[in-house]
């Protein structure tokens, strides 16, 4: 199925290693667009994966992963952004500031950002949360 989001609205689930970009008329099969963290393996891992995947750790790699959603973001309509975490570890948080600092015109396609359980919902799921975003009145464009 074609993933092409040219001025599509889209759902972006944001994680601290891998983000999923969905244009919301995705029908069930329908692959996202992945990015993913460049791997850091030729460092030395003295931080335990732990402390790592909380934020507890020098994130070398941040801009370059931001980089990339950005350039997959560029050609979308609006975006509504969901995430978890707290501090340091809301990739979702530190995504719309990386925006707001090197890419204007792309975080004011961000018209909201969630905070949801991704642990316990399914793709379709985190669909549905998106179509009911934007179908919501006050939404609606």
């Amino acid at each position: 199925m074609s993933n092409d989001l040219t001025g599509k609205n889209v759902v972006a689930v944001i994680e601290r290693d891998e983000t999923r970009i969905w244009g919301t008329d995705a029908v069930r099969g329908t692959m996202p667009q992945e990015i993913f963290l460049p791997e850091d393996r030729g460092r030395h891992h003295h931080v335990r994966q732990a402390q790592h995947h909380g934020g507890h750790d020098t994130d070398q790699y941040a801009d370059q992963y931001y980089e990339a959603i950005a350039h997959a973001l560029r050609d979308v309509g609006e975006v509504l952004l969901l995430g978890h975490g707290k501090g340091k570890a809301n990739s979702m948080l530190m995504l719309i500031q990386y925006l707001e600092r090197h890419h204007a015109e792309i975080a004011h396609k961000i018209v909201g950002a969630e905070d949801v359980n991704m642990d316990a919902l399914t793709e379709p799921q985190l669909l549905e949360i998106a179509r009911e975003w934007y179908a919501e009145p006050i939404h609606a464009r």
